[in-house]
């Protein structure tokens, strides 16, 4: 996701942030503000610095190390090569990071593109456990996660608690699945009503969905995320190396 476009004070925040330890403000090795700095200087909430800090680090520009804070580690040589791509984020992220709140969780049939995607039959039932994601106390973002019934049971997924733990973490430890690789497709198209209102966007205004298919190292499906962004709000871009 470009931040360069995006109106969150959490991007601001990470342009600014970015300037700075590019500027030598911040120099390699040295500690990062603390988070109640950051919130005096910036007059941001500390979600919108949390989430901030988040990218950084996803993005290697910061390392964290307990009890001690976080470092900066510097421009990456391409900044956005190797950080989470959408889908691989909100897999990974502990639910707990980020303002919202669970809208669903319940066993229901899959949409084409999803069952597709887990392998099920058409109108096969799945696991859906479906979060509104809040930027700066607005609805920004509508993340679905599908799962197939039978990793659903012993987890926390039924729960409208936000896990402390990503996704692929509690999993792994709930069921003993490993995440091996994510087959990720962004396509658009307008909201349904229920996401415009969901979302505060106009009906007219068309929709940015990032599915993110997890398979383990055999290409077995354990998982299908589905993230929904206003394309007016957002704007997708990747960078990477030439061989």
């Amino acid at each position: 996701m470009s931040l360069e476009s995006v109106p969150p004070k959490y991007a601001q925040l990470v342009q600014a942030l970015q300037r700075r330890i590019e500027s030598g403000t911040y120099p390699p090795g040295s500690l990062l503000p603390s988070e109640a700095q950051l919130i005096g200087e910036f007059g941001v909430s500390r979600p919108t610095v949390v989430a901030a800090l988040r990218v950084l680090r996803e993005q290697g520009w910061i390392a964290s190390q307990q009890g001690k804070g976080r470092f900066v580690r510097g421009r990456p040589a391409v900044a956005t090569a190797e950080r989470p791509r959408p889908g691989q984020a909100y897999l990974t992220a502990p639910e707990s990071e980020t303002a919202g709140e669970v809208v669903e969780a319940a066993a229901t049939p899959a949409p084409h593109r999803v069952a597709a995607l887990l392998g099920l039959e058409p109108k096969g039932k799945a696991f859906l456990r479906r979060r509104l994601v809040g930027r700066d106390g607005e609805a920004a973002e509508i993340v679905s996660v599908w799962v197939p019934l039978e990793l659903t049971e012993g987890t926390d997924l039924t729960s409208a608690t936000p896990l402390p733990q990503g996704l692929r973490d509690h999993l792994q430890g709930r069921k003993g699945v490993r995440f091996d690789h994510v087959v990720e497709q962004i396509t658009a198209r307008m909201p349904t009503p229920q996401e415009a209102k969901q979302l505060g966007m106009p009906r007219n205004t068309p929709l940015l969905a990032v599915y993110g298919a997890v398979r383990d190292a055999s290409g077995q499906a354990l998982a299908v995320a589905e993230v929904l962004l206003p394309a007016d709000r957002h704007e997708l871009e990747d960078a990477y190396p030439i061989g």
